[in-house]
Formats: structure tokens, C-alpha cells, sequence
């Protein structure tokens, strides 16, 4: 994969298929599957380790106040709930150390 290419879903089930040799429609299952699991932990607000990979986590922004961009007049910005990603030391060093092939 060139470093321009998007990884969709069904990349990420033709990978498992391969891999795995299952069925691809087995494999679009356990895709989703995955990262439904996934989702409804961030949204029961747990954190989602995955070891070697990293760490989802659900952050509460407290309410604050901010600018409107094109007029600059003050605006209130509400309390949100948002997720951060936090790559794994192992991820980090793959991704400094790969070599991107022109």
C-alpha cells in the first residue's frame, strides 16, 4: 500500500480473508463486529486497549469560550465528550521506521 491510500473496511475484510480464510462475507462480520465492540465501549465511556496497537480513550471537554472564526465575536463552546488515540510505543517505532518506497 502506497502512503496515499485510504484502508477501508472492506480492505480490512479482504485482509482477513486472506489471512484467515474464511468466507469474505464471515470475515465482513467479524470486521464489524469488532469495531462495534469497539464502539459501544467508548460509548459506555471504558477505555480500549488494544496491546501493540494503542489506546482509545473517551476525554470530557468541559464547556469554554471561544471565537467565531470569521467574525471573531466570542462564542460558547458546550461540554462534549471526544476521543483520543494514543499509539502504542511498538506502533510508533513501526511507523518511524518504515521506508516508503518511491
Amino acid at each position: 500500500m502506497s502512503g496515499q491510500q485510504t484502508v477501508t473496511r472492506a480492505d480490512l475484510c479482504e485482509a482477513v480473508h486472506e489471512e484467515v480464510g474464511l468466507s469474505r462475507q464471515e470475515c465482513s462480520a467479524l470486521v464489524e463486529r469488532t469495531l462495534e465492540l469497539i464502539v459501544e465501549a467508548l460509548e459506555q465511556g471504558d477505555t480500549v486497549k488494544l496491546s501493540g496497537f494503542g489506546v482509545f480513550q473517551v476525554r470530557e471537554k468541559r464547556a469554554r469560550m471561544g471565537r467565531n472564526p470569521k467574525t471573531g465575536e466570542p462564542a460558547a463552546i458546550n461540554p462534549r465528550r471526544v476521543i483520543s488515540f494514543r499509539a502504542s510505543q511498538i506502533m510508533k517505532s513501526r511507523v518511524h521506521d518504515a521506508v516508503v518506497e518511491a
